[in-house]
């Protein structure tokens, strides 16, 4: 579950690197195709987003429609899709060593935590991302990367549901509560996305840990079966 919030930060910045080079011109096109060329080559599966809007006046911005699905090997129709992503960003910070960024809002996300024979869904998405970025370069002699603090995290009214090899595709609600951070990278002056990106799963850790447990998962989803299995026995007795 963790890994879902690697994944959406990861592409949260990417589209806002984008922004720091394309500040006019069609930067709604660019970001959606940013968010679709770069989120589907790092996770291999489809990622897509059905309309961008980023107001270079005053950083405000929506993702609207956003689509992670999930690698090869699950049977799930999705790993993450959420209607509205609201982002706002300090556009004076683009052109400085420190980014801003004001608030991420992540709302009513649809996840669902699929358990495969090997290893979950976020698990494999993780693990095409680290493949596909590679050992990460030092900034050369002279350059400075890039830094960020978000001042607000929130993903809010999230659907969880939880699916197994076993289960064959189907599902299961999960209760996971809402998640609000503030102030990331802000103690150090900023942090490299990949501190960032650390950060916020050390904060959030606490609140997924143990939102599924897959022993649990296979016991309710047994004794549902048995039960199922003696009431159709029932009508032939």
């Amino acid at each position: 579950m963790k890994k879902v919030i690697y994944l959406l930060i990861a592409l949260v910045l990417a589209a806002t690197g984008v922004g720091v080079y394309w500040l006019k011109g069609n930067l709604d096109g660019l970001v959606a195709q940013a968010i679709h060329d770069y989120g589907s080559a790092m996770t291999q599966a489809s990622v897509k987003v059905d309309s961008v809007m980023i107001q270079t006046t005053d950083g405000r911005g929506e993702l609207r429609g956003l689509f992670v699905g999930n690698p090869k090997g699950f049977k799930t129709d999705h790993a993450l899709k959420a209607e509205v992503v609201e982002l706002e960003v300090d556009i004076a910070s683009l052109a400085k060593d420190v980014i801003v960024i004001k608030k991420i809002a992540i709302l009513a996300p649809d996840v669902i935590y699929e358990k495969g024979d090997g290893m979950t869904n976020f698990d494999a998405l993780q693990k095409n991302v680290a493949q596909y970025l590679g050992p990460q370069e030092k900034p050369k002699a002279g350059e400075k990367e890039k830094k960020f603090i978000i001042n607000e995290f929130i993903i809010k009214d999230i659907k969880t549901q939880a699916s197994a090899a076993f289960m064959d595709g189907k599902t299961m609600a999960v209760s996971l509560p809402d998640i609000h951070l503030r102030d990331l990278g802000k103690a150090k002056g900023g942090a490299t996305s990949a501190e960032l990106t650390q950060e916020i799963i050390a904060a959030v850790k606490g609140k997924l840990t143990g939102a599924v447990s897959f022993d649990k998962l296979m016991k309710s989803t047994g004794e549902a079966l048995d039960k199922a299995g003696k009431a159709i026995k029932g009508l032939f007795q």
